[in-house]
């Protein structure tokens, strides 16, 4: 089910700034009031936030540790000031650190 941003109405009609997300079913009706605070409301329009095959989800997704080291990449991480050890692949040293 999709999530649904809300902005509350003031008494004129006009938006306060205020939102707030809300799922529901594509089928649903959307909100006049807030359903906890009962203040007027509608629907935003907001751009789709779509995990596609560039989107930030899946970057994220293929850069995880077990793709890396799928793909054949070795990857380190920063264990401590001047110290990183490998957290992804078999290539290079366990550790790499700056007093070596």
């Amino acid at each position: 089910m999709p999530t649904y941003v809300y902005e509350i109405l003031d008494k004129q009609g006009q938006s306060t700034g205020k939102t707030f997300e809300w799922v529901q079913a594509m089928k649903d009706a959307a909100f006049k009031k807030h359903p906890e605070t009962k203040e007027p409301c509608r629907r935003a329009i907001v751009t789709p936030n779509i995990a596609g095959k560039w989107s930030d989800v899946k970057g994220k997704a293929s850069l995880s540790n077990k793709n890396l080291e799928r793909m054949g990449f070795t990857k380190y991480e920063r264990k401590g000031k001047g110290y990183m050890e490998r957290v992804a692949g078999s290539q290079g040293p366990k550790s790499i650190s700056a007093d070596d």
